[in-house]
């Protein structure tokens, strides 16, 4: 399997005012092939969103290494971050994180429009991305029109519509009952098997981790299982 990720000995410290330090990564090592789907588990604290938030390009290390792809994240300058990000990266959370009083559509086409594409384009990528997560007769519906599912899945196809090669999805059932979760959980899960899109997931569920191929157990700071 090809190395899509490589974390090297990472550490992470935050400073309260000059002299507290405040850990939250210790030392840690992963490699993750390319069209994994891997769960991050632990409780809060645990260092699993610090670990998210260096994979997403939104911070950067304090000591160790990070590659994405073979490229070393923590040697890009801040452009060069979110470039990567808006390429290559997918995101998907909790709280779905859409622009309320705004059609479907237009949150979907919002990356796009980032990357500079033309009205046409993101017309077209956005209604590809709504089909594929099954919303084609809901891309004029206002965010506040859909059930939190709905919502979710309009996130997920905002997630795809730069065509991605990794996909970060944090807490993305916490809002949803079981069975809404489920379909959540399916959608995801074809990403991965049919267009081989790797997905880290992180969740404190574990009925949901069970969908990914491995779960990586995180607690303060370090990896404690990986299996």
């Amino acid at each position: 399997m090809t190395r899509f990720i490589s974390a090297e000995q990472l550490h992470k410290t935050y400073y309260l005012g000059d002299d507290v330090e405040v850990p939250a990564l210790r030392g840690v090592s992963l490699e993750v092939g390319k069209g994994e789907f891997v769960a991050i588990m632990g409780p809060s604290g645990s260092g699993k969103s610090t670990f998210m938030n260096l994979l997403g390009c939104l911070d950067i290390p304090t000591r160790g290494r990070l590659l994405l792809e073979d490229v070393e994240l923590s040697s890009l300058t801040p452009n060069q971050l979110a470039e990567i990000r808006n390429r290559k990266i997918g995101f998907v959370f909790q709280n779905f994180n859409l622009l309320p009083r705004t059609s479907s559509l237009e949150n979907v086409e919002l990356p796009v429009l980032y990357s500079g594409a033309d009205a046409s384009k993101r017309h077209r990528l956005a209604v590809e991305a709504l089909e594929r997560v099954g919303l084609k007769g809901k891309i004029h519906n206002l965010s506040n029109q859909l059930s939190g599912g709905e919502q979710q899945r309009v996130a997920i196809a905002r997630a795809l519509v730069n065509n991605p090669s990794l996909i970060l999805a944090d807490e993305p059932t916490g809002n949803l009952d079981t069975q809404t979760s489920a379909e959540i959980m399916q959608i995801l899960k074809e990403l991965n098997d049919v267009y081989g899109i790797t997905i880290i997931l992180i969740t404190h569920e574990a009925d949901i981790a069970r969908y990914a191929r491995r779960q990586v157990f995180f607690r303060d700071g370090t990896i404690v299982h990986d299996q």
